[in-house]
């Protein structure tokens, strides 16, 4: 087991939580994430996205409940309202609808249509 320095101990959360949100992020975009890998029969099941969707939002959960144990800022890795949805820590439609803020409603469904 590594010796973290406490400096150490804050890189090392940062890349995790760089790491799961990025994973959340593919897998509300239904992009290729570790869980394909982990259950590739179930890629045909059509409750697939969301147990996908659900594993990605819980370790992104983890891994922030981990790093305020520990006394380490993860607030900054997040927009404002990126926040206020882990804090809430429910997944509901409106978390999936709005993570992207960047993303208009009109462009999104463009972008499926496509």
């Amino acid at each position: 087991m590594k010796d973290f320095t406490q400096e150490n101990l804050q890189v090392f959360f940062r890349e995790k939580l760089r790491g799961a949100k990025v994973n959340f992020e593919r897998a509300l975009d239904c992009k290729h994430t570790d869980f394909e890998d982990l259950y590739p029969y179930m890629n045909e099941q059509p409750q697939f996205f969301w147990y996908k969707r659900y594993v990605a939002w819980s370790e992104l959960l983890t891994v922030v409940r981990l790093a305020e144990e520990l006394g380490i800022e993860w607030k900054d890795e997040f927009n404002e309202q990126q926040v206020e949805f882990i804090t809430g820590k429910v997944l509901q439609g409106k978390v999936l609808d709005q993570w992207h803020p960047e993303t208009e409603p009109e462009e999104t469904l463009s972008n499926v249509e496509e």
